[in-house]
């Protein structure tokens, strides 16, 4: 039999049943994820099972849902948190730090190995090979403490990219793509492997944005290779040696099939309030907004922030648009300062929030009632956002990020007049 990825990756870390797709299988856990909106449960659970220390290789402990301190309950929540990692020995991630699933990424996530999560886009860390799964509190303490994570056998769904992605597409679109073809159910009891000659033309940053939003389709996970872009990654964040090749034999065959051309796709917008509610931009030029809002583990890489600074470099935000920046780690805030982008994004009118979830599960950055929203978070949800009105669209940095003419500061390069297209105003 020859493996595809997915398939190497659950039969090297098999413990209990067979390969078929529906039937019981055992895996056993190599890291854990936890974060502070479902962590405390975890914790508390450890305490009741009379566990020692973890017996995972790694486990760690985020801080990045609950940052706002209103009164004592959130802050108490992470003094406690923070102890029971000591007690526990997890690694823990302080308020700040930024969302778990890039910081896992950058710091801790290893080809080969499996992660279970006690979030629901665990599967992010798919980008780098791993086998990436969400999961309840309680099956994530089991893990904790050296038991396998039991489900069933998924199908194996391959997708194949050719291509090259156009100007002004980015991996959001192809995810976008994903979801208008499937649906928010389409991926259920299934793994979607990525695979073919387009993956040479996207970034391990890139497949975090596609393997994050699987979660939309309702897959079990996402998984992709670990070639040579996943060690550049490993290598840019001085863990190389962390690296191991990870791909599908020749001849690897797949439960199911589809394939994506990205030099076909264009900019795409999922409208409220479904992440299915597929559409190209060009159908909903024009429509005013209210709100662009830049972050989230959805679009958590450099490039996303980068790109949407040096469109707005020398020019000033609509006075309507509430133009909101959530840095998804304290690493990235500090190459974004470092290299000036976030000084274009300060100038042009940006209100800039701490690395964290934030507005993402509405923990502030609410959009006004009844006001265009677009966001490059992975769900739009009715309510999510925090408003209960609210009309949330999922987008791409680039379509979130649209120059216009109205109060500019400097005259509009012809690179920036090309994406008139899109939504969102910056005059």
């Amino acid at each position: 039999m020859n493996l595809n990825v997915a398939q190497k990756l659950i039969q090297s870390h098999l413990v209990h049943g067979a390969m078929e797709a529906g039937e019981e299988i055992g895996i056993s856990i190599d890291q854990t994820l936890t974060q502070d909106a479902t962590g405390t449960l975890v914790m508390l659970e450890l305490e009741a099972m009379g566990l020692d220390r973890a017996k995972t290789g790694l486990s760690v402990q985020y801080v990045d849902h609950n940052l706002i301190q209103e009164d004592y309950r959130n802050a108490d929540d992470h003094l406690f948190l923070r102890s029971a990692a000591e007690r526990f020995g997890l690694w823990y991630s302080r308020a700040g730090n930024g969302v778990s699933h890039p910081c896992h990424q950058e710091n801790f996530g290893k080809p080969g190995k499996t992660l279970l999560g006690s979030d629901s886009h665990t599967p992010a860390a798919g980008a780098i090979g791993m086998l990436a799964i969400g999961a309840g509190g309680l099956e994530v303490a089991l893990a904790i403490a050296g038991e396998p994570f039991f489900t069933r056998m998924p199908q194996i769904w391959g997708v194949k990219l050719t291509g090259q992605l156009p100007d002004w597409v980015s991996a959001r679109d192809v995810i976008l793509e994903m979801l208008r073809r499937h649906g928010v159910d389409g991926g259920a009891g299934r793994i979607i492997e990525y695979d073919g000659p387009g993956l040479d033309t996207l970034s391990a940053m890139d497949r975090h944005v596609i393997a994050n939003m699987g979660a939309e389709l309702g897959a079990t996970t996402t998984v992709f290779p670990s070639g040579q872009e996943v060690r550049r990654f490993l290598r840019a964040w001085s863990r190389e040696s962390d690296w191991i090749e990870l791909v599908a034999e020749r001849g690897a065959t797949y439960d199911l099939h589809d394939e994506i051309d990205l030099a076909s796709l264009e900019p795409l917008i999922a409208m409220p309030s479904s992440p299915d509610n597929v559409r190209p931009v060009r159908e909903v030029a024009g429509e005013p907004i209210h709100q662009a809002y830049i972050g989230s583990s959805a679009n958590p890489g450099y490039r996303d922030f980068a790109v949407a600074a040096t469109m707005v470099r020398d020019r000033l935000v609509h006075d309507r648009v509430s133009f909101d920046v959530n840095p998804t780690s304290r690493a990235q805030l500090e190459m974004l300062v470092r290299d000036g982008h976030i000084e274009h994004l300060l100038h042009a009118g940006a209100r800039l929030h701490q690395a964290g979830c934030n507005g993402c599960i509405g923990m502030g950055q609410a959009p006004a009632t009844n006001g265009l929203s677009l966001r490059t978070v992975p769900r739009n949800f009715p309510g999510r956002s925090g408003t209960r009105e609210d009309k949330v669209c999922l987008v791409s940095p680039e379509t979130r990020t649209r120059p216009g003419a109205r109060r500019s500061r400097s005259a509009i390069s012809c690179r920036h007049a090309r994406f008139s297209m899109c939504c969102a105003e910056v005059g």
